[in-house]
């Protein structure tokens, strides 16, 4: 597997970065990293928050863009990754989700966000979110109908001082056809795995509801206990560890 270093979108308000695929384009799978970024865009002067803050779990999901590229490099498969940190628009929220654009997150006040009212998240879902969600509409298309979506996600190994169990998730809907064998397998190689945790994967309106359940793709949402990929090397060795798993996983599933 090849090493990759910090992920960072291609300019400071691109919507979205694209891996194109390798090896022809003959891989059925599409890796998405919704909240692979902690950027935001200059005009919006990081939202009257201090920059250590973007260091944290509030402005991105630490670790998943690095594990991302290498599963991807690893199956010559295309990946988007998100661009923008979640603090300025959460690209896995739908449309009309009232967490689209937060005010308060994990006990911090969003100053940028306060006033954000009708027209501004007008602005910010043409500018950042439609064209992440048109990206992958068009990477299913070019897929075509036999397309698997795998959206990477981390979690902090403790919650408001609680120290959380899993070291990873399978979340899911309606559509469980990959995330059953993947669990199996998962737990089969010594990990411990959370059935839908720490977070429920039936969210209406998501990235995998709108482009996969509702469509008929295969798709799975995983989540990584941050502890584990702090650093690419890190990120690398995990990808590395879970590959055969999902390789495993995606031979048992029902097609």
């Amino acid at each position: 597997m090849a090493r990759f270093g910090f992920y960072k979108p291609d300019t400071m308000d691109a919507p979205f970065t694209l891996i194109p695929p390798a090896h022809g384009g003959t891989s059925s799978l599409l890796f998405l990293c919704d909240h692979a970024s902690n950027t935001v865009p200059p005009d919006y002067d990081s939202l009257g928050l201090p920059q250590p803050l973007f260091e944290t779990h509030i402005a991105y999901d630490i670790g998943a863009a690095w594990v991302t590229e290498a599963l991807a490099g690893a199956y010559g498969a295309a990946a988007l990754l998100g661009g923008v940190s979640r603090l300025l628009i959460d690209l896995n929220r739908g449309v009309d989700d009232p967490t689209l654009v937060m005010k308060l997150s994990d006990g911090s006040i969003i100053p940028g966000n306060r006033g954000a009212d009708a027209a501004e998240m007008a602005r910010r879902l043409v500018r950042f979110h439609a064209p992440y969600h048109a990206a992958i509409r068009e990477q299913i298309a070019r897929i075509g109908s036999g397309a698997i979506l795998v959206s990477m996600h981390s979690f902090t190994p403790a919650w408001k001082g609680v120290k959380r169990p899993w070291q990873m998730g399978v979340l899911y809907g309606r559509d469980d056809r990959l995330a059953r064998p993947l669990m199996k397998q998962l737990a089969a190689g010594g990990f411990t795995v959370g059935d839908n945790e720490p977070y429920a994967g039936a969210l209406e309106g998501d990235t995998l509801d709108t482009h996969g359940t509702r469509t008929g793709h295969a798709n799975v949402l995983i989540e990584i206990r941050q502890d584990f990929l702090t650093a690419p090397v890190m990120a690398e060795k995990f990808a590395a560890r879970l590959k055969p798993l999902l390789d495993a996983a995606l031979a048992e599933m029902e097609r």
